[in-house]
C-alpha cells in the first residue's frame, strides 16, 4: 500500500464513508465496510479516526465543502445583485440535482446524531456550520458588491440555511426538476428584497 500524508488518507476515508453511507445507510455502515470501500486496512482507519463521532463530523464537513466551493465560485459579481444571488442558488441547486444521494445523506446524519446517545452535538455542529458558511458567503458578496442588509448577517445566514434546507428536502421527496426554476426565482427575488442597495446605477 502506498504511503500518503495522514490528511490525504483522512480525505480518502471520508469520501469512502460518504459513498458507503449513501449506499447502505448510516446505521449499517461500519468501520470495516468503510475501510473496504477505501481499499485500506482497518488499522489505517483507526489510525486516522479516533471515533465514529470524528468520522461523522468529517463526513458532514466534506459534503458541505463539496457544494460550498461551487457556490463561492458562482458568486462572481454580475450586472445586478439579484443575478449574482440567483447564480449562487443555481450552482447549489445543480449540485442537489446531480448528487441527491449526498444531500439525502445529510438529513440521515442529522437524524442519526439526534437519536444516538453521545452524538447529539454533531447535529448541532452540522447546522451551526450551515449558518457560518452562509455568513461567509454574505460577507464575500459584501466585499465584492456595495450593499447594506435590512437584517443582521447572522439572521439572514440562519434564514438562508433554514430555507435551503427545507427546499432541498422538498425536492428530494417530490422531485419535479422543471418546477424549481420558478421557485428559485421567487426565492432570489425575496432575498434581494432584504437588501438596501448602495452606490449609483444600481437596479436592485
Amino acid at each position: 500500500m502506498a504511503r500518503m500524508p495522514s490528511a490525504e488518507r483522512r480525505r480518502q476515508l471520508t469520501e469512502a464513508a460518504i459513498r458507503a453511507m449513501a449506499r447502505d445507510g448510516v446505521a449499517k455502515t461500519t468501520t470495516r465496510s468503510i475501510a473496504a470501500e477505501a481499499d485500506v486496512s482497518l488499522s489505517v482507519f483507526h489510525y486516522c479516526f479516533d471515533s465514529k463521532q470524528e468520522l461523522i463530523e468529517s463526513v458532514i464537513t466534506t459534503i458541505t465543502d463539496h457544494y460550498v466551493t461551487i457556490v463561492k465560485e458562482a458568486l462572481k459579481p454580475r450586472d445586478s445583485l439579484e443575478e449574482t444571488v440567483r447564480a449562487g442558488f443555481q450552482a447549489y441547486w445543480d449540485h442537489v440535482c446531480a448528487h441527491p444521494d449526498e444531500h439525502m445523506l445529510t438529513y440521515e446524519l442529522t437524524q442519526y446524531a439526534l437519536r444516538e446517545p453521545g452524538f447529539e452535538h454533531l447535529a448541532r455542529r452540522q447546522y451551526e456550520l450551515y449558518g457560518t458558511l452562509y455568513a461567509e458567503l454574505i460577507e464575500q458578496l459584501r466585499q465584492d458588491i456595495d450593499f447594506e442588509l435590512r437584517v443582521p448577517v447572522s439572521s439572514l445566514a440562519r434564514y438562508l440555511a433554514a430555507m435551503t434546507d427545507g427546499l432541498t428536502l422538498n425536492y428530494l421527496v417530490l422531485g419535479d426538476e422543471e418546477a424549481w426554476t420558478d421557485i428559485l426565482d421567487t426565492v432570489t427575488s425575496h432575498i434581494a428584497g432584504l437588501v438596501t442597495a448602495e452606490g449609483p446605477e444600481r437596479s436592485w
